[in-house]
């Protein structure tokens, strides 16, 4: 009897996986890049972004960057997608609010001309813990032409993401057991 093996999905089928780790300087704080062969990226939370992480419980997702900016605004028309707004790197997206009071801004993490937000996750942020790399994503952006090769230089693959979360597995692991294994030294007078 042959094993039956999963077939993949649409989205590791279909697109690239890039990782910006600690966004901003913040750790953990890391975004998810799905590139697909027709230049088009969608942004999404990494697996180990603590909203994921800590399930904690998302308050609300704004796409209201500044008073004068708000990413809903944003309309393209046409085969070119004129109108849209154009990205830097280090451009907010959108804001998750979490019931506990943190706060957590998504960037683009790319250069390129924003096509569109996920509307969906304002009235269901849920879905962007269940599932994040598909109902649950940010926005899709789409770098110019000649950018399309090098929007990656800054981004790492997959498999260097692994090694990167692992490590951090391994250090928290090592903390924990210097923090527990401190003898405590009592003094009898």
């Amino acid at each position: 009897m042959a094993a039956t093996r999963a077939c993949p999905s649409v989205v590791d089928r279909y697109f690239t996986r890039w990782y910006k780790t600690d966004v901003k300087g913040k750790p953990c704080e890391d975004h998810c890049i799905l590139q697909h062969s027709n230049r088009i990226c969608v942004i999404t939370l990494a697996e180990s972004h603590p909203v994921l992480q800590s399930a904690k419980k998302i308050k609300s997702v704004s796409y209201q960057i500044s008073a004068n900016c708000s990413r809903l605004q944003n309309k393209v028309s046409g085969k070119s997608k004129r109108g849209g707004q154009f990205l830097t790197e280090l451009a907010p997206l959108c804001r998750i609010m979490c019931e506990n009071g943190e706060e957590y801004t998504i960037y683009s993490c790319i250069r390129g001309r924003l096509l569109e937000v996920n509307e969906h996750i304002l009235q269901n942020p849920s879905l962007l813990q269940e599932k994040p790399s598909t109902e649950g994503y940010i926005a899709i952006v789409l770098p110019k032409f000649e950018e399309s090769k090098s929007i990656t230089q800054d981004l790492i693959n997959q498999e260097m993401y692994e090694d990167i979360i692992l490590k951090r597995d391994i250090l928290a692991a090592e903390q924990l057991n210097t923090d527990t294994s401190d003898p405590v030294t009592l003094s009898v007078v």
